[in-house]
């Protein structure tokens, strides 16, 4: 007999804590905007799961701490892994402070 294992308690964070490479971030963000990202001509030969050709946008989003960029597929995933998932909640009580955007800093891949 299998047993079911117990689903993590998920991890809240703001804005100005994410990094490059991490993972199992729990966000809320208001959206700020959305553009659809042109498709390269033959783009259309590799179909989403769905048979059609999958719809990117660029969308800004952001919480109090600042903002960044994510990229948003079809009609609701955002650029997250299998695990992941986006929805619509209650709006937030917050302002997105839109003159910090993490999306413009360079990161630099150290090893050692």
């Amino acid at each position: 007999m299998a047993t079911a294992t117990a689903k993590r308690k998920p991890v809240f964070v703001k804005v100005n804590q994410l990094r490059p490479a991490t993972a199992g971030h729990t966000l809320v963000v208001k959206v700020l905007s959305s553009e659809a990202v042109p498709q390269k001509p033959g783009a259309g030969a590799n179909p989403g799961p769905t048979g059609r050709p999958t719809r990117i946008a660029e969308c800004l989003v952001g919480d109090e701490t600042g903002s960044i960029l994510c990229s948003a597929r079809d009609e609701q995933g955002f650029a997250v892994d299998k695990w992941g998932l986006v929805e619509v909640t209650e709006p937030a009580n917050f302002n997105v402070k839109e003159d910090n955007n993490f999306s413009l800093i360079e990161y630099e891949l150290v090893t050692f």
